[in-house]
C-alpha cells in the first residue's frame, strides 16, 4: 500500500483511559494486547483518511505486523472490544472501521511511512509477544502521539500523566522508553524542569512527525529551556 508520512488516528479512546485496560497477563492475554495494538497500528496506516475505514486482508496485517493470523484474530478481538475497530460498512472480514474517525477532531498523528522498511514495519520484527516491556512500549507510543502538542512536537507528559493514562508502573517507564528509543521509535528531550530550577524533565518527539520542528531548529525558543537529545 502507498504510504503518507503521517495518518490521522481517533485519539478519544486514549484520553478516555482505554491504554489502561490493556493489561500484561497470563495465558497469552498480555501477547493479544500487545498485537491488537501492532494490528491498529498497520489499520491506521491503511485508513481512507476521510471516512477511517481501511481496506486489508490478514495475510497484509500478517506481513506488515509478522504477527501469526492466530494472534492477528485474538488482537483484532481486543480492538473490538475495546470499541477502537468494527467491520466496515460493508461487513467484509478485510475491512475495518475506525471508531470515532473524524477528520476535524479528536485525532493525533501517528507516524506511517517513516516506520516501514520493505514492506514491514521494522520495530515489530523484534517484538516475540514474550515481554511485558513490548506492551508497555507501545502504550507509550499511543500516548506520546495523543499528546503531542503541535507548535513544539513534543509530548511534554510526566511519569505521573503517563501511568493515569496507560497503567503502566511508575518502575517499568524507564524500559518500556528505552525500549522505545532502541527501535527508534520515540526520541526522549531532556527539558529543564518547570517545577524544579536543578531538575530535568523529559519530554518525547515521535521519529517521523514533522522531524524539521524540534528544540535545534527553534535554538532555545520554548520557555528558553535546555536541552539535550538522547537517540
Amino acid at each position: 500500500m502507498a504510504l503518507s508520512p503521517w495518518v490521522r488516528l481517533p485519539s478519544k479512546w486514549i484520553d478516555d483511559g482505554g491504554l489502561a485496560k490493556l493489561s500484561w497477563k497470563s495465558g497469552g492475554k498480555g501477547a493479544d494486547n500487545t498485537a491488537a495494538l501492532m494490528a491498529l497500528t498497520v489499520i491506521a496506516h491503511a485508513a481512507d483518511q476521510e471516512s477511517g475505514v481501511a481496506r486489508l486482508t490478514y495475510d497484509e496485517i500478517c506481513g506488515s505486523t509478522g504477527l501469526s493470523r492466530a494472534k492477528l484474530s485474538n488482537g483484532l478481538d481486543v480492538l473490538r472490544t475495546l470499541d477502537v475497530v468494527k467491520p466496515g460498512p460493508d461487513g467484509a472480514r478485510s475491512t475495518y472501521r475506525l471508531v470515532n474517525f473524524d477528520p476535524n477532531q479528536h485525532w493525533a498523528k501517528l507516524p506511517a511511512k517513516s516506520m516501514y522498511a520493505v514492506g514491514r514495519i521494522s520495530a515489530f520484527a523484534d517484538f516475540h509477544l514474550r515481554q511485558q516491556a513490548e506492551l508497555d512500549a507501545l502504550k507509550l507510543f499511543f500516548v506520546f502521539a495523543a499528546r503531542r502538542g503541535r507548535d513544539t512536537n513534543l509530548a511534554d507528559i510526566g511519569y505521573v500523566k503517563i501511568e493515569e493514562y496507560t497503567a503502566v508502573k511508575r518502575v517499568k517507564l524507564k524500559t518500556a522508553i528505552s525500549l522505545l528509543a532502541s527501535l527508534s521509535l520515540v526520541y526522549v528531550e531532556q527539558l529543564r524542569s518547570e517545577s524544579n530550577s536543578h531538575g530535568i524533565a523529559n519530554a518525547y518527539r515521535i521519529v517521523g512527525l514533522d522531524s524539521y520542528n524540534h528544540m535545534r531548529t527553534r535554538g532555545r525558543g520554548m520557555n528558553e529551556l535546555d536541552l539535550t537529545t538522547t537517540n
